[in-house]
């Protein structure tokens, strides 16, 4: 107690180097863990609204579907979906975990609108309409509860309804029917030499639509814009659907956005599998929490192995490759800010403390005089410097958490990767507690660290020396 009250005087004896030094310290605590709340922050809105959200946390899938499949998903499809899905639901482990389990088909194929003599490939997804609405507003978390996520646009009760990018709209020729904007004006047709007279390939398109629509197009609303589909059935042979754009939805990436088609499952399983037997090209299972993924993950491989069937198992993060990209990026900008900053107070604390052995060396010399060791000139220093590294961290964290409280009353928006809405930009700073801890530690680790090099110099200075100097 009796060297903590001599460093604490010490320090102010020289008050206003010590409190540069201390903000200094807490600066640096202040950056880093500033950063890191606003990294947890995006880190958990990107696995939300880019990963979990739209894919789940778990896709079950045909073996090498993941691999290999994606250029013939059609092949892989699930046979007897609906059997696998009460198997893993009727699981007394795997069904309280469970939020949402959907059957789901992706596929590619050429979009086209023969009124504007315009087409595009396209990548598809068929959904449940009621499953995609439950898993839109799964929020773990509760950092993307002020979000507007708008309709769906897909309906149950209307299979032939459905969504496109704003992209793929604009350029299939349908902004004036859904009024979008930025639309360019469409070429001008070039005169076209006179060949002999053919039916218009629209009614083609239109012919073989027709041949497997049912009772559904007729409850479709005639004033959307209509598109057809072509894709290959699973048997190789080409197939079309129309489908009825009930509106556009922005994607996160330009390449999707001009691609992007959802339908419902049904008119996804028509296209893809024509008369033949209805399958889906996998089974997403979104849980509860996102702790219990690895429990589900190794349940759900049991189930298959017990039942023989040749299905495998994929999380958010293999779904979603961009996530490990996003967390790897932020966390290598974190490890250079904290070397940064660790510098900084390193160099700083070793200024100050050298500053404070400069002037003390006539009271070294004399301390040693009276009987004390150099172990002892050596700890006062070194309790000196962890003073300064506990107040400066200390004051660092309070620092975080004022600068977090007033994030809340600032209205300060960002769009997560990937993702075409902006959400509120906070920091999450319940998630990185042990971070935190971490942080605190370290400061006051390179502030004694810091301290020990003058304080060395000064417990092996020479008494006589000490005492003569002026």
């Amino acid at each position: 107690m009796m060297l903590l009250t001599i460093a604490l005087r010490n320090l102010r004896r020289n008050l206003r180097r010590s409190v540069v030094t201390i903000m200094a310290i807490a600066i640096g605590a202040l950056a880093m863990l500033t950063f890191a709340g606003f990294m947890a922050y995006i880190v958990v809105g990107f696995r939300t609204t880019s990963a979990i959200e739209p894919n789940g946390h778990l896709a079950v899938m045909r073996t090498g579907l993941f691999t290999v499949g994606s250029g013939n998903p059609a092949a892989y499809g699930i046979s007897g979906y609906r059997a696998v899905i009460k198997s893993i639901s009727d699981d007394p482990t795997l069904g309280p975990m469970i939020n949402v389990i959907t059957p789901t088909i992706n596929m590619f194929g050429l979009a086209a609108n023969f009124d504007a003599d315009s087409s595009r490939t396209f990548f598809g997804l068929g959904v449940v309409p009621a499953d995609r609405e439950k898993m839109r507003v799964w929020d773990e978390s509760g950092i993307t509860r002020e979000r507007k996520l708008g309709e769906l646009g897909l309906a149950d009760d209307d299979p032939q309804r459905g969504v496109t990018g704003t992209g793929l709209a604009r350029i299939l020729g349908l902004c004036q029917q859904l009024k979008l904007t930025n639309c360019a004006a469409p070429p001008p047709q070039q005169a076209k030499p006179e060949t002999p007279a053919a039916p218009p390939a629209a009614n083609d398109f239109a012919d073989l639509a027709s041949r497997d629509l049912g009772s559904a197009e007729a409850s479709t609303d005639s004033a959307m814009p209509r598109i057809d589909l072509l894709s290959a059935t699973a048997g190789g042979s080409p197939n079309v659907v129309s489908l009825y754009v009930a509106k556009t939805s922005t994607q996160g990436a330009r390449q999707l956005d001009d691609a992007f088609v959802m339908m419902h499952l049904a008119l996804a399983q028509q296209l893809l599998y024509g008369r033949g037997e209805p399958k889906v090209t996998s089974i997403v299972i979104q849980l509860h929490h996102t702790a219990d993924l690895d429990a589900a993950r190794r349940r759900l491989a049991t189930l298959f192995k017990e039942k023989g069937l040749d299905l495998e198992v994929r999380d958010y993060t293999e779904l979603t490759p961009m996530y490990n990209q996003v967390i790897g990026f932020f966390g290598a900008i974190f490890v250079f800010i904290a070397i940064v900053m660790g510098v900084i107070v390193l160099f700083t604390v070793i200024n100050t403390m050298s500053m404070s052995v400069m002037e003390r060396i006539n009271e070294i010399g004399t301390t040693r005089a009276l009987g004390v060791r150099r172990a002892g000139i050596r700890r006062q220093f070194l309790i000196e410097g962890s003073l300064l590294g506990v107040i400066g961290a200390v004051l660092g964290v309070v620092l975080t958490e004022l600068l977090s409280f007033a994030l809340l009353h600032v209205n300060l928006r960002w769009t997560p990767p990937g993702e075409a809405f902006s959400i509120p930009l906070r920091m999450l700073l319940s998630g990185i507690v042990p971070l935190f801890v971490g942080v605190t530690a370290a400061l006051i680790v390179i502030a004694v660290i810091a301290a020990l090099i003058p304080a060395n110099r000064a417990a092996r200075m020479p008494v006589v020396d000490a005492l003569r100097h002026t």
